[in-house]
């Protein structure tokens, strides 16, 4: 009998897939304060088009998450796609800004199909060192496509006009249809059990009452409000308050993306000296304290001193970050699955919370997003520094 080969995805298609829904999130960010005037909306309303991706993204994690286990990962990355397509030709056609909203909901709708069947597609086709090799080459280019996203957006609109953002998405939404249409395989296990809705309700009450789980969550959350607060509310303190062009500062996701990666370096040589709960708080810790200065140099009118404040911030956050991601459903192991459906729609669900009070916050006052920020962070180190001390005495 003939050994038949596992057909696995190439890292380029994976790094594709998991790439554009973060692209996605982001390159509205230079275009807010243009689509502001464009559609006669306020800047409180128009941030309103970040806080809604996260709703609908939420609710299409656990939906393709589901999908894909019944139909399988093929047919459930194919059909976000779709979805996907459908939502960039809507936003290009909107005729008003309700419109434009519900449009955007139909986007991130089938764009969240490629953050949870990529993960899927990944655990099931790797695994050993090869799975380490995949996951950190592709966990890198996750950390700088969301930089990409403002700068995408910010030269398409100084060259184009900001509409012409929207003809890029679709572009984008037609290659990625394209691509994933031609190499990629189906992975999905023969021996893969779906589970009942009974089970799932199981999970989902078991991870309710977790005080552990709601903690981590509030860090992934937290961690992911503040960046994608930043994300809706930089525009009009960088571009309407300092002047900064468009391109200018969709040139500043760059800061974001190196605070991204310093993190990682750190937490690397971080864990040759303390343990991974240890990192995490003092990763919150330095975020608090650099939310501090971030304030004082709002303050002050400081453009420099807000991007070293926001730096820092950012790189206290990515060292946070890691191990809240990996220790957020340790003991599920054997519900993986459902718990992360689950998991996953409660903390985007709280990450549109925190982008909309962002935009409710906003009275285009520069110190609004520092203290908001401080805010956010003194509430996670204080979370975390309850379940470190707990850990610690146990």
């Amino acid at each position: 009998m003939k050994n038949v080969q596992k057909q696995v995805p190439s890292l380029l298609l994976l790094i594709t897939l998991v790439g554009f829904p973060q692209i996605s999130e982001s390159i509205f960010t230079p275009i807010l304060p243009a689509l502001s005037r464009a559609m006669h909306v306020s800047a409180s309303q128009s941030q309103l088009t970040m806080s809604i991706y996260f709703v609908a993204f939420a609710v299409g994690v656990l939906f393709w998450g589901q999908f894909a286990d019944y139909r399988g990962r093929r047919p459930a990355m194919l059909g976000g796609l779709i979805f996907y397509l459908v939502g960039n030709l809507g936003l290009y056609l909107s005729p008003s800004f309700n419109w434009l909203l519900v449009c955007r909901l139909i986007q991130a709708f089938g764009a969240s199909a490629g953050s949870v069947v990529t993960q899927t597609i990944m655990r099931e086709s790797f695994s050993g060192v090869a799975g380490a090799k995949v996951f950190a080459k592709v966990s890198a280019a996750m950390a700088l496509s969301p930089a990409l996203g403002p700068l995408i957006g910010g030269s398409v609109q100084t060259a184009c006009g900001y509409q012409n953002v929207f003809s890029v998405l679709i572009m984008m939404a037609i290659a990625c249809l394209l691509y994933a249409g031609a190499r990629l395989p189906e992975t999905r296990p023969e021996t893969v059990k779906v589970a009942s809705w009974s089970q799932q309700q199981r999970v989902a009450k078991r991870l309710l009452s977790d005080p552990v789980v709601w903690i981590y969550g509030l860090l992934i959350s937290g961690i992911n409000g503040i960046l994608f607060s930043y994300y809706a509310e930089a525009p009009f303190i960088f571009e309407t308050h300092f002047g900064l062009s468009a391109v200018a500062y969709g040139s500043l996701g760059l800061l974001l993306a190196a605070a991204s990666l310093g993190g990682a370096l750190l937490v690397n040589w971080l864990v040759n000296f303390w343990s991974p709960m240890k990192i995490a708080l003092n990763g919150l810790l330095l975020s608090s304290v650099a939310a501090i200065g971030l304030v004082l140099a709002a303050s002050w009118n400081h453009m420099l001193g807000m991007l070293i404040g926001i730096f820092v911030v950012f790189l206290g956050l990515n060292i946070t970050l890691p191990n809240a991601l990996n220790r957020a459903l340790i003991g599920y192991e054997s519900v993986m699955g459902s718990a992360s459906g689950w998991f996953s729609l409660g903390y985007y669900l709280a990450v549109s919370g925190l982008t909309y009070l962002m935009s409710w916050l906003h009275h285009g006052r520069i110190t609004t997003l520092p203290a908001y920020v401080l805010g956010v962070c003194l509430v996670m180190a204080g979370a975390y520094a309850w379940l470190y001390w707990r850990d610690q005495h146990a």
